[in-house]
């Protein structure tokens, strides 16, 4: 029986072993999915408080319920370790490691090629490898595929390997890793066949592709085509600051349009583990063949520079109402880099806080999910806690800065409780003399509505 038969058949009647490495936010839910549609399943990871709770039935991802993580535990059809000597007992393994940036901009694929080497201490005929991690095209067959072929067996003939992009978006109600189309790309139409296979027992939709580097340029496509849309919102959001225009009112004027546009909306930053990094492999691959990238550099420049901006009109806000930075105490309202999550990955609201403190202003913040930042996750070199949401707090700031639109926050408290409101997200509706928003001309203030004392307000 050859290698291929062998494999389909145990993915079939769902006898195969199944691993997946890293248990993060693409993961524990990746590998939750599996274990659902029956195979046993086995995690990979060096971190041992994820091992730990994985073990114990608990989810720490917030999209992945405890519940059912403790019932796939329980009904043994799930576990953990940080051992990657268990390669040898797994048919399947799916690779879900970071893949950063570096300083300059270059793909650090220091994490896969870790992951690969220890999977190739162990690979053995018939096994089916898949790389998930978001990379530059040709990662796959380039990287990958020689480093596991090393040891004499041959892929697409030994061994089996794929490409397969995750789109994992963190606190989509909606959206999650079993409905959300599954793209494949294998070396060889076998290998194509056995990963689509194994992610269909598992996935409602899978969409094979000729290649791993189609389904590499894919994910890079979707990320880019996000990434350099916000860049142009964000740019009308800067040219509506300047000619007097309200970019929300433009933006949800133009939406109205049943066909021929998306509605984008700007920001603070770009923020996340996809949309600010992914683009950047594409530019970089691109730059390899000697092509110049240029959307993706000038969008790049402008969400880059969008913090930068952000202070701008903090600044002017305080201004405005007869305040300096310097020793202003700004409250930054959200700091995950989206609403309803705690992932902090890249939020602009981490950058923005830097370059307050940078200017002399008394930084705090208030998020419901991040009850700690670490001195090491911003640049201010100090730990902090969040403050509560409260009329207090918010009344004791001299400006509250909304970074992050959490839909728990009461805005209308916000509103009624603030001095000096800086919205950068559009999350209080009308026009109010002492809110200013991002891409939108200045209030118009009277004597009556400069900034009364912190006292004044809390009794207000």
């Amino acid at each position: 029986m050859s290698h291929s038969v062998s494999l389909r058949r145990r993915l079939t009647d769902r006898t195969a072993r199944v691993g997946v490495v890293g248990l993060g936010y693409v993961g524990l839910p990746l590998a939750v999915e599996f274990a659902r549609a029956g195979f046993v399943t086995t995690g990979i990871d060096l971190d041992r408080r994820k091992i730990d709770a994985v073990n114990q039935g608990t989810s720490y991802i917030p999209d992945v319920q405890t519940a059912e993580v403790a019932r796939l535990v329980s009904g043994r059809k799930l576990d953990a370790t940080d051992d990657f000597s268990i390669v040898a007992e797994l048919d399947t393994i799916n690779i879900c490691v970071p893949t950063p940036l570096r300083k300059t901009k270059d793909p650090d694929m220091s994490y896969i090629v870790s992951a690969v080497e220890k999977i190739a201490q162990y690979l053995h005929p018939g096994m089916l490898i898949i790389l998930e991690s978001t990379t530059y095209p040709g990662t796959t067959e380039e990287l990958v595929q020689p480093m596991l072929e090393a040891g004499g067996l041959k892929a697409g003939v030994d061994f089996f390997l794929a490409f397969s992009p995750e789109r994992v978006d963190p606190g989509n109600p909606t959206f999650n890793t079993h409905n959300v189309p599954k793209v494949v790309g294998g070396v060889g139409p076998e290998s194509t066949e056995l990963a689509s296979l194994l992610y269909g027992a598992a996935i409602e939709t899978i969409v094979p592709v000729s290649s791993p580097q189609a389904a590499e340029m894919v994910k890079l496509l979707e990320n880019t085509f996000r990434m350099v849309n916000i860049g142009l919102v964000n740019e009308i959001a800067l040219m509506c600051d300047r000619l007097g225009l309200d970019v929300w009112e433009v933006v949800n004027a133009a939406a109205t349009k049943p066909f021929g546009f998306m509605p984008f909306y700007p920001g603070p930053g770009l923020g996340g583990h996809c949309i600010p990094i992914d683009p950047f492999y594409l530019s970089w691959k691109a730059k390899q063949t000697g092509f110049d990238p240029r959307f993706i550099e000038l969008a790049g420049q402008i969400n880059g520079g969008m913090p930068h901006f952000v202070v701008e009109k903090i600044t002017d806000a305080l201004n405005r109402h007869q305040k300096s930075i310097n020793g202003s105490t700004v409250l930054i309202l959200g700091i995950a880099y989206k609403r309803d999550i705690d992932d902090m990955r890249e939020s602009p609201s981490l950058d923005v806080m830097a370059l307050l403190h940078q200017k002399g202003a008394h930084v705090r913040y208030a998020d419901p999910y991040v009850p700690t930042l670490s001195a090491r996750a911003w640049h201010g070199g100090f730990d902090m806690q969040t403050d509560a949401i409260t009329p207090s707090a918010l009344a004791e700031a001299d400006c509250v800065a909304i970074l992050t639109e959490h839909r728990t926050v009461d805005y209308d408290m916000v509103l009624n409780s603030s001095r000096l409101i800086v919205d950068t997200r559009n999350a209080i509706s009308g026009k109010h003399a002492h809110v200013f928003k991002l891409g939108a001309p200045a209030p118009v203030m009277t004597v009556q509505d400069r900034m009364p004392a912190a006292n004044e307000k809390a009794v207000a």
